[in-house]
């Protein structure tokens, strides 16, 4: 059942401890973003080969693989909030580490180690959020995660852009700057509380409710209570096996095809070789890096606009009208890509794609894979969804610059994810069901057909 009618929530203090949690998504976006700003540096650096910038971009994605692995376990094993810490220290010396890196494997090191702190931060931030948040507000909430990624991503942007003319060494400063986000979420996780799901399940009671009760009034916390008891009678330690069990390999089916769709449908070349898109119809330098300072900026005006409707309109629609609204985008860009139109158009067309995806593949997926798998898995499963999420991540950065070498143009590339988009579009149309508004108990019993 929803929750009951008397319950009360302290709002405040909920969002205050999502705002802090999802300091991970800005870590998540602030590497997310550096790398478009820092390419023209570094091609000249390291001299790199199609080959060698697709494998230095993608890196990180394989730390993420690595770290999102880690996560599940350290968050099922220690709790939600040690796990957090361990991504800030790890994301924070990374920082460094590439900053001061004099070599091209030693830069590839030091990026593919960030991946491992972006890479759990991306698993634990939305499942905190989400295991801590009224189910009435819970895709707002768990959204903010996706608002502090697009917060990262313009203010890193900015700050690239801002360094672009400081000399051959700007991009030292661009990821050296890193550390101050890092050294400040790992600060606010000491204020966190563990989250009540994960004490209830490790037999902690007491410390549970009074969680549950800064969350909300004794109402609400004897509701959330029960609900988490029913759904953990008879439960034991899980083992990875348990994610092939039939009451969950249907949601675990379904977070990872929306994890590998929110990928490959491209959008995040924009995101990563936004200089390379520009630079092809005539743009200085100047001009493509004020261009992902534009896509930032979009990028954060329909991320909020998506945290006011994810609650309302629900998970379904979004998804549905961000993925046939990529597929046409698209075709539109690669034909303006195609006809070199002047930098200015071809800008409109990439923000319209960016303001897209971010009103519903961007923060709705995260939502989905936050809300949809059983208590007893939840830590496990959600790792695997986000390991296909960051494989597909890899994929889609790797293999761009190696697919404008095979096609011969920057366009091309653009109608095959216009074609994968359609795809997902199908996919989300019959196999995702809809969670607004639901208590995560009760979505366990939606996904598992009951």
């Amino acid at each position: 059942m929803n929750e009951v009618k008397s319950a009360k929530f302290n709002n405040s203090y909920i969002i205050a401890i999502s705002f802090i949690s999802a300091l991970g998504g800005y870590l998540f976006g602030f590497d997310f973003a550096v790398i478009a700003g820092a390419l023209p540096f570094l091609k000249t650096m390291f001299d790199l080969t199609p080959l060698q910038e697709g494998f230095l971009t993608g890196s990180l994605a394989l730390g993420c693989i690595a770290g999102t692995l880690i996560a599940g376990s350290v968050a099922e094993k220690y709790g939600r909030k040690p796990a957090l810490m361990s991504a800030a220290l790890i994301f924070a010396l990374s920082s460094l580490g590439m900053a001061f890196s004099g070599s091209l494997p030693v830069f590839i090191a030091m990026r593919f180690a960030a991946g491992i702190g972006v890479g759990m931060a991306s698993v634990l931030s939305p499942m905190y959020i989400a295991e801590i948040s009224p189910a009435s507000v819970r895709g707002r909430n768990v959204s903010i995660n996706q608002l502090t990624i697009v917060i990262g991503i313009l203010i890193t942007n900015l700050v690239n852009y801002l360094l672009a003319d400081s000399g051959v060494d700007a991009w030292r400063w661009m990821f050296g700057l890193g550390v101050i986000p890092s050294v400040l979420f790992f600060a606010g996780v000491f204020w966190l509380p563990e989250s009540p799901r994960w004490l209830l399940k490790n037999n902690k009671g007491e410390a549970s409710k009074k969680v549950l009760l800064k969350i909300g009034n004794e109402a609400y916390a004897s509701s959330v209570t029960n609900d988490i008891n029913a759904s953990l009678v008879n439960v034991k330690k899980q083992s990875w096996r348990a994610l092939l069990d039939k009451a969950v390999f249907p949601a675990l089916a379904v977070g990872i095809g929306l994890a590998v769709f929110q990928q490959l449908c491209g959008i995040n070349i924009i995101f990563n070789y936004a200089s390379t898109i520009f630079a092809s119809v005539g743009a200085g330098i100047d001009q493509q890096l004020l261009g992902t300072v534009g896509i930032g900026v979009v990028n954060l005006a329909f991320t909020l606009l998506a945290m006011w409707q994810v609650d309302k309109l629900g998970r379904r629609p979004l998804m549905l009208i961000g993925s046939i609204g990529l597929t046409v985008l698209y075709i539109v860009l690669a034909l303006a890509l195609k006809a070199q139109l002047s930098t200015a158009w071809v800008a409109v067309f990439v923000f319209l794609a960016i303001g897209m995806y971010a009103t519903s593949l961007a923060p709705v997926t995260w939502v989905l894979i936050s809300e949809i798998f059983p208590n007893k898995v939840r830590g496990m499963a959600t790792s695997v969804a986000v390991v296909f999420l960051w494989i597909g991540y890899f994929v889609l950065t790797f293999t761009f610059p190696i697919l404008i070498e095979a096609m011969g143009s920057t366009y091309s590339p653009f109608i095959l994810y216009a074609g994968i988009c359609l795809v997902g579009f199908l996919f989300v149309k019959m196999k995702v069901k809809e969670t607004k508004g639901r208590t995560l108990e009760e979505v366990e019993q939606v996904m598992a057909g009951h």
